[in-house]
């Protein structure tokens, strides 16, 4: 299982994500980041995306980890996020076997 983070924010907030980025306490030892991956693409906002990989067991330590490090970027113009998990396919095939 892992959590896929997608974040978005203003051009002119870059300096403030990124000053607020750098100052992250590391991350708990059962949670790997993957990224974070940046787009521009659409000329209003910037996306991010992130992927969480994690101990099996541990979806709610990681949702907790994952989302402290969403609030830090509370205030920042424009920033909005969402969290979501995501099962492998074996995963999947276990809830329905």
């Amino acid at each position: 299982m892992v959590i896929i983070a997608a974040m978005s924010y203003l051009p002119e907030s870059v300096k403030e994500m990124a000053k607020r980025f750098t100052t992250m306490a590391a991350l708990p030892n059962f949670i790997t980041m993957r990224g974070p991956y940046v787009s521009s693409v659409r000329r209003d906002d910037i996306q991010i995306l992130s992927k969480y990989e994690f101990e099996e067991g541990k979806l709610t330590e990681a949702m907790q980890v994952a989302g402290k490090r969403m609030v830090a970027y509370y205030g920042v113009p424009g920033f909005t996020y969402s969290l979501t998990p995501w099962l492998d396919v074996q995963e999947a095939m276990s809830m329905i076997s």
